[in-house]
């Protein structure tokens, strides 16, 4: 379904994607971890075009991005970025509306279709009782369900979610990552997210991609890349990996920062 070949990202000079290459097939759920400052954002941006890349190529669907107009990737591929702001006046109701523009031209209204879409997607993420709501109103959890109901809106075959639990308590922390296995699921829709929390990263992730400085240092289902040797080598700490019998993937403990190795 998506395909990243080779890409390199640069800042200022400086290389922070390198060579990185990832394949996500059609309805997974695909989770990139690593360290703060690994380049996992800048590798989400670059996937969907919100940043150039040096090099490399993506596909989706078979198809060269670089080869279809902005308005097509808008209608197949959706993001959501960590801080996402809307006007102070805007209802969710409004913001939902958003996710139909990538399918009418300028100069047309939404029609009876469109609104149709709007109304299920603000079903499916829980936010009747909301619509008329101001969105700068809402708690954390609930603006970003109405992000996402945006996002269903666009009816997009792969959605991009760069942390999408960040400044969340754990509460609504897992409310979201329930709606996105939800959305998944039933939807149909492949998943793409950046995690910081290894163990929603395990638990809601059919695949996880391990980024470490830029490069592409493991991938694989979560029971096979979360191991110790992993957690030691790329965040510098010592931690239990516990299998659960009822569990099809495992629970991480930290447990303490690790030695430096000796030379």
């Amino acid at each position: 379904m998506l395909q990243a070949e080779a890409l390199t990202i640069s800042y200022d000079g400086n290389k922070i994607v390198k060579n990185f290459t990832l394949q996500v097939n059609e309805g997974e759920i695909v989770s990139i971890i690593g360290p703060n400052g690994s380049g996992k954002s800048t590798l989400l941006k670059g996937i969907s075009r919100l940043i150039p890349c040096e090099s490399g190529r993506v596909r989706i669907a078979g198809q060269e991005l670089r080869s279809m107009q902005n308005k097509r990737i808008s209608q197949i591929m959706c993001i959501l970025c960590q801080s996402n702001q809307t006007p102070a006046d805007m209802t969710v109701e409004e913001l939902v509306s958003y996710g139909r523009l990538p399918h009418k031209k300028w100069y047309e209204r939404l029609s009876m279709e469109d609104y149709e879409i709007v109304d299920w997607a603000i079903e499916q993420t829980g936010l009747a009782a909301f619509r008329k709501r101001l969105v700068v109103s809402l708690s954390g959890g609930e603006a970003q369900r109405a992000w996402i109901a945006m996002a269903l809106a666009q009816r997009p075959k792969v959605l991009l979610l760069d942390e999408p639990t960040t400044y969340l308590d754990i509460a609504h922390q897992l409310e979201v990552l329930e709606l996105v296995r939800t959305v998944n699921q039933e939807l149909g829709i492949t998943i793409v997210m950046v995690l910081h929390d290894l163990n929603q990263a395990s638990a809601y992730s059919d695949k996880i991609c391990v980024i470490q400085k830029g490069s592409l240092a493991l991938t694989g289902k979560p029971r096979d890349v979360l191991t110790r040797d992993m957690i030691r080598y790329v965040y510098g700490v010592e931690a239990e990996v516990e299998f659960v019998a009822d569990a099809a993937f495992p629970r991480i403990h930290p447990l303490k920062k690790a030695q430096p190795m000796a030379h």
